[in-house]
């Protein structure tokens, strides 16, 4: 059987960090906490679990605190977790059976599911996805990207039936929108992966001054040669959000065109409809609602192809006097709704 170290990074973590640790007793073989400046009773709550508390200057990076957290293993794999986290009894002993059956296969990653992401919907678009969480110490694995880390390499990856019940107790948008721009203040490159991510949370969970504060960091996204195709259509959208915002038409003729050089994105397509929306044309904006809904597809929010442009089709309906039709878009945004995305 093979032996697993725990990793973590905690701040501030009473409320959830007991929890998290219990369902992990009798799984991982070591506690390795790392605490980048808690001043609740966190490290009070791991050492009475057995971890080892080590304490990390907080650097703005997750992967920073994550490689500190790693190099302190000694197991032969480490387990990544937030305090956030837990198993319940059926996804313990998955666990239990994976460590006998792992030490047979020559498997560098294992992914778990994580569940219940949508209770704060923040940058992912389905409540259930498989994610990298158990890893082959040996292999040295490197976390990048300080927001939204993950492991470099190219490694051998097995998926598992374990499921892990994310139970956050808030949101972390604000927490992650900033430090989405204090990496474009100090000039560190984003990835496609992070450009999308970085994209995906404004329009998820981003308030107006969000969106408007990454304005110059998109403006100039869209203008990099070095982007690819998927990256100017998302910096775009958020640019016709912002020119929204801003009640600038011009700068939404201008951003709507570059995403309608292929097909046009969902979340366009519905910025054009908020846009005839403010501007009381109903009929115009019926159209772009409609598009939004039915007839293109979303690249960051699968919303804005679901719910969401329907129950503006709703509220256009009901400008128009049409209760009826109102009532029915509302109706097929409530089943939507209801589907397990």
């Amino acid at each position: 059987m093979v032996t697993v170290s725990l990793c973590m990074i905690v701040k501030n973590e009473e409320a959830s960090l007991g929890t998290c640790l219990k369902s992990l007793e009798g799984i991982v073989d070591e506690m390795i906490i790392v605490d980048t400046g808690s001043t609740d009773r966190t490290i009070e709550i791991a050492k009475a679990y057995g971890a080892k508390v080590y304490n990390f200057k907080w650097t703005g990076s997750f992967s920073d605190a994550r490689n500190y957290a790693f190099s302190l293993a000694t197991c032969d794999y480490i387990y990544s977790a937030d305090a956030d986290e837990e198993l319940d009894e059926e996804n313990r002993r998955r666990f239990k059976d994976l460590k006998i059956d792992i030490g047979e296969l020559n498997v560098d990653i294992v992914q778990m599911y994580y569940c219940n992401q949508l209770s704060f919907r923040t940058v992912y678009n389905y409540d259930r996805e498989l994610r990298p969480k158990l890893f082959k110490r040996v292999r040295h694995f490197i976390w990048q990207d300080p927001i939204h880390e993950q492991v470099a390499l190219d490694p051998v990856v097995s998926n598992s039936e374990i499921e892990i019940i994310h139970r956050p107790k808030e949101s972390h948008a604000g927490r992650d929108l900033e430090s989405f721009r204090k990496a474009t203040a100090e000039g560190y490159v984003f990835s496609q992966r992070l450009h999308n991510m970085y994209a995906r949370e404004l329009f998820m969970a981003g308030t107006a001054d969000d969106f408007l504060k990454a304005k110059q960091f998109f403006t100039e996204s869209v203008m990099d040669n070095n982007r690819g195709l998927d990256e100017i259509k998302e910096a775009s959208c958020v640019l016709a959000h912002i020119a929204v915002l801003e009640n600038d038409a011009e700068a939404l003729l201008k951003y709507s065109l570059k995403d309608a050089t292929t097909d046009m994105s969902s979340e366009m397509c519905f910025e054009l409809g908020d846009y005839y929306f403010a501007k009381k044309d109903y009929d115009e904006a019926i159209v772009w609602y409609f598009n939004a809904a039915y007839e293109c597809k979303s690249i960051l929010d699968i919303k804005k192809s679901g719910s969401i442009p329907r129950l503006a089709l709703a509220r256009c309906y009901r400008a128009l006097g049409n209760e009826e039709q109102a009532t029915d878009f509302e109706r097929e945004a409530s089943d939507i709704e209801n589907e397990n995305y």
